[in-house]
């Protein structure tokens, strides 16, 4: 793994970025949460690359929030091209 930033899907509505923040840490330093509001995903920044790996591996498929998770590394955004105002 390259980064040490992981997305995490099919996330409960329900589910907080504190207790994301908690099921991450115990595979080591949870440097930052976001969850998308409404979308069912989320974020998670690992001090190291190592950790994260650590992470993806123990946590992919795994039970949170009663759904099966889905942890993979997070691949760098698109640069928005269309942002959908016409310019005048």
């Amino acid at each position: 793994m390259e980064g040490n930033k992981l997305f995490v899907g099919n996330l409960s509505f329900a589910s907080s970025e504190g207790e994301l923040e908690q099921l991450f840490a115990e595979h080591g330093t949870v440097k930052s949460v976001k969850i998308i509001a409404n979308k069912g995903f989320g974020f998670v920044e690992m001090s190291t690359s190592q950790e994260a790996e650590t992470a993806q591996e123990s946590l992919h498929s795994s039970v949170f929030g009663g759904r099966n998770i889905n942890v993979s590394e997070a691949k760098p955004m698109k640069p928005r091209t269309d942002t959908g105002f016409k310019k005048y």
